[in-house]
């Protein structure tokens, strides 16, 4: 089902004319009086010259432009791509995360050209590296259900950066490292770019299946008799309205040498109508990216396999399509989470949180150092960060290096507080607490709820929690920016890798 699309990454230092490409891509940034040619490997002659040209070519710098000229003889290019960084002055120095944008942005749009020369500046691994990543990302496209592929552009296949660390001995690993990443988000954003008619439950739990061949992790899936048998009243609850099952399916990636425990938990609604409480029309088919929690998760344990880093992993994908018949859960309904705390479903469309309450309790049961859960839980988290940054709430333990890892791996995230005052206005008259609250501050009111579900470690303690709603930053409606294509964007997979890798420094 999830095809994936690999860019071979290499390095050259030196004569371009020795590795000869399609398209040279060199940087051009936006200075304070205009735009900026950025260090490049062309001939002092030819640069200047061309920076001298830059605005008479209508070449401003801005963030995914990619101005096209004829190749140069001495670059061994055919084509010569100008590509925007974005601002670039002393106040404002070129970041890791320009470098990402940037070359993911060029390879994106040069779709169709074979091989691809990156020369932009690279003055530390670390800007190596986010330039591989960029170009892996860059590198995707999604059409497996085309007839025909006439008029489509087949995405790079070879990308080789132009850079003095190309002897570095720490190469190999930071583009093994960068390759890996990119195969993680693509693989995410293929997921959920699936239409609903071919990714549901079942065929979730047999995607999760085939993603994990050749990696050491073990998959376990609960179908709707486990489901039932063992008590996962919130999975079972939301899927009752569809005629396609609901699934809870656990990856586990469990090194002999682990020197941490974390369990990550994701929503995977396939579809989500709503239910009873019907969305409207408009829009509706967007839905199909309710489960990116769950692809998140997913593919984040994998990657973290594929690094071979020394951490027990473990992805809980709580899987269920929300459908209304005469079979579907109904507002003022009661229902029995695993564990057996009862719910009173007020609106059957805040069902993210019924399926993540059992995941959670699931994750607590087996005491981690911590519990991360990745959803696009609410609306009010567009009207409160927008489209492209995802809010974290949770142990300040936890959303702290949270933040620091997406501020590092070049992610949007913002923490949130969780106002006490939340808390009561979830109170139920019939059950132990209601599945929504105080509509003002809902993303919040939503984490405050899935608080609820977190169990104590072994200390007596709550177990450090963190949740991460991704309802905007998920999927993208808009014009492709960046390494981002439209729909699926894969995004948060980077953070909770950094996120381990951040532990994994302070336990060494």
């Amino acid at each position: 089902m999830v095809k994936n699309t690999e860019v071979k990454l290499s390095a050259i230092a030196g004569d371009l004319k020795k590795s000869p490409s399609d398209a040279l891509v060199i940087g051009v940034g936006q200075g304070t009086d205009g735009p900026v040619l950025l260090s490049n490997p062309l001939t002092a002659k030819a640069a200047e010259a061309l920076a001298e040209s830059l605005s008479v070519l209508g070449v401003t710098g801005a963030a995914d432009q990619a101005h096209r000229l004829p190749g140069l003889v001495e670059a061994g290019a055919k084509v010569l791509v100008l590509a925007g960084v974005g601002k670039v002055t002393a106040t404002q120095p070129l970041t890791e995360e320009a470098l990402r944008r940037a070359a993911g942005s060029a390879v994106r749009q040069l779709a169709g050209v074979g091989t691809v020369a990156l020369a932009l500046p690279t003055s530390s691994l670390g800007d190596v590296a986010a330039v591989a990543e960029g170009a892996a990302m860059g590198a995707y496209s999604f059409t497996e259900y085309r007839s025909s592929k006439d008029g489509l552009k087949d995405p790079v296949k070879n990308v080789v950066i132009v850079t003095d660390f190309a002897v570095d001995k720490g190469l190999k690993t930071v583009l093994d490292r960068a390759a890996l990443i990119g195969k993680a988000v693509n693989a995410t954003r293929s997921l959920v770019n699936q239409p609903p008619s071919h990714l549901y439950p079942e065929s979730f739990a047999e995607a999760a299946k085939e993603l994990s061949k050749g990696l050491p992790v073990k998959v376990t899936v609960w179908d709707e008799k486990r489901l039932e048998k063992e008590g996962f009243g919130g999975i079972l609850g939301v899927g009752k309205g569809s005629t396609r099952q609901p699934r809870l399916v656990k990856v586990e990636y469990s090194p002999t040498r682990a020197t941490a425990k974390i369990a990550l938990v994701g929503k995977g609604i396939t579809f989500d109508t709503g239910g009873i409480s019907l969305k409207p029309h408009l829009g509706m088919g967007d839905m199909k990216s309710d489960m990116a929690g769950a692809a998140v998760v997913l593919n984040t344990v994998l990657a973290l396999a594929g690094l071979g880093l020394p951490v027990k992993a473990t992805a809980w994908l709580c899987i269920a399509e929300n459908m209304p018949s005469g079979a579907a859960q109904r507002p003022a309904d009661v229902m029995t989470i695993f564990g057996g705390k009862t719910v009173e479903v007020l609106n059957t469309d805040a069902e993210g949180r019924l399926v993540m309450a059992d995941g959670i309790v699931a994750a607590s049961q087996e005491y981690p150092d911590a519990i991360i859960d990745v959803a696009t839980l609410t609306g009010a988290q567009l009207i409160a960060l927008g489209d492209r940054t995802a809010g974290v709430m949770g142990s300040d333990s936890v959303t702290g290096p949270l933040k620091a890892a997406a501020d590092r791996a070049g992610e949007l995230v913002w923490p949130m507080p969780l106002p006490e005052e939340l808390r009561p206005s979830l109170d139920s008259q019939v059950a132990d607490i209601a599945n929504i609250g105080e509509r003002h501050g809902g993303m919040m009111t939503a984490a405050v709820f899935l608080r609820e579900f977190v169990g104590k470690g072994k200390d007596g303690e709550q177990i450090p929690w963190a949740h991460i709603d991704i309802a905007g930053p998920s999927f993208n409606n808009g014009s492709p920016y960046g390494y981002n294509h439209k729909q699926g964007t894969g995004c948060t997979v980077r953070t909770l890798v950094a996120y381990v890798e951040d532990i994994l420094a302070k336990t060494a």
